[in-house]
């Protein structure tokens, strides 16, 4: 389940994802809402016969990326596609793959990225049964969502690069920080909430029910519509 941005357009879901490209998406009374199937990115290639354009392909069908002694991934391999199913905008591919609070832009468009957030200490925390970390964060100027018009964090610097010609859109007073959580055995951003701000406590609440359960194909088929059926 989540809350949206705007707590009056807020409504409970159920999604059922299975990686890398299924995503079924329900009201909590099992109304069918979107059921997603997600093409691999693709990329131009330029060859000496003109150009084409390739399927990346998905993680886990390549070698194993480099991992820390604490088994998380040291570095993201390039290349890949790393896109979940979207449902509505890119905050929740984010929110499924949130990246976007690791590692920052590139400076001066090269060298290693810089840190994207500044975070106060990281505590272990329990969220909706499964443990969790949360920290309290602050984006930096190299703060670089998924997409700029619905980013996991809202801040000046990312909407005056995103609406920089559309002042009307910029707040008057953003948030002063944001309480994040991240689920510790899938790396999903299971929550966030402003801290301060015109708008305190409003953000996004996932609840994992459950990980690595089998899915059947029915479950991610459209049913057919007879002729005269009328749409639900």
């Amino acid at each position: 389940m989540r809350r949206g941005r705007d707590e009056r357009r807020a409504e409970p879901l159920r999604a059922w994802l299975r990686r890398p490209d299924l995503l079924r998406i329900e009201t909590l009374d099992a109304e069918r809402r979107q059921i997603v199937r997600e093409p691999p990115t693709k990329i131009g290639v330029l060859t000496l016969d003109g150009g084409d354009a390739r399927p990346l392909p998905w993680p886990g069908t390549t070698e194993q990326p480099p991992l820390r002694p604490d088994g998380l991934v040291a570095e993201r391999p390039w290349g890949l596609s790393y896109d979940d199913p979207m449902f509505e905008d890119y905050r929740w591919v984010a929110m499924l793959d949130p990246v976007e609070l690791a590692d920052g832009r590139y400076p001066d468009g090269g060298g290693p990225a810089w840190p994207s957030l500044a975070l106060d200490a990281v505590t272990e925390v329990e969220h909706a049964g499964r443990p969790a970390w949360e920290a309290v964060v602050r984006t930096t100027p190299l703060y670089a969502p998924r997409c700029g018009c619905c980013p996991l964090l809202r801040s000046r610097e990312v909407d005056l690069l995103e609406y920089g010609d559309y002042p009307e859109n910029l707040l008057a007073v953003y948030p002063e920080a944001y309480r994040v959580r991240l689920d510790v055995g899938t790396g999903v951003c299971v929550s966030t909430e402003e801290v301060g701000g015109p708008t305190p406590g409003q953000g996004h609440d996932l609840r994992i029910e459950a990980v690595d359960e089998p899915m059947a194909d029915d479950l991610f088929v459209e049913p057919r519509r007879g002729l005269f059926r009328r749409r639900q």
